[in-house]
């Protein structure tokens, strides 16, 4: 009888650690391939135009932007502003008010948080490489400024299979009714995307 309630006990607890390895296991998969599509050069610490002290951020930003834009954090889900947002328009960088997503290509990703197939360009953001809590993930960080803005992931819709997912906290809207508001962050993006 404490035998068998041994081998019991022994097979309850591989159970566990069996499907964690294996999940462990895909996320790495998938994380190495959307790494793989990146150049090495996008997977490195980057230089940013525009170049901020931490006090001059606090100065700026919200106590919760500061939080997610500079020291990377998370705002809860289906808590921010823009997860459920239809309207027609353009994101921007909410630090630095950089052109980030385009409305045609957000779409309801069922996670509460505001996801997209694609940045408004490619050189909007930059990859880099976050190993916090034990994972290996692609932080997407604003390409001017450098502020969070979230992570990729390789679940997403055609055409691209990618979901952006971002934080409300780290973007603002413009209306698409707002033409020079959103060429003014148009020609932020521009101006050093060359």
């Amino acid at each position: 009888m404490i035998k068998r309630l041994f081998i019991i006990t022994l097979v309850c607890l591989s159970i566990p650690m069996v499907s964690c390895s294996q999940k462990s296991d895909q996320m790495d998969k998938a994380e190495v391939n959307v790494n793989s599509s990146k150049d090495k050069a996008e997977q490195v610490k980057h230089s940013f135009p525009v170049e901020k002290t931490e006090a001059e951020w606090k100065k700026i930003l919200s106590p919760e932007a500061y939080y997610v834009l500079r020291e990377k954090g998370t705002e809860r889900a289906f808590t921010g502003k823009y997860w459920n947002n239809k309207k027609t328009g353009i994101y921007i960088c909410a630090a630095c008010g950089q052109a980030l997503f385009d409305s045609e290509t957000k779409y309801e990703s069922g996670t509460g948080w505001p996801s997209y197939w694609k940045p408004i360009s490619p050189k909007a953001v930059a990859n880099e490489v976050d190993d916090s809590y034990g994972m290996a993930r692609t932080e997407i960080v604003c390409s001017n400024c450098g502020g969070h803005l979230g992570h990729v992931f390789e679940d997403g819709p055609r055409p691209t299979g990618l979901r952006y997912c971002m934080n409300s906290v780290s973007l603002d809207f413009i209306p698409a009714d707002q033409k020079e508001a959103i060429a003014e962050a148009k020609e932020i993006l521009n101006s050093h995307e060359e």
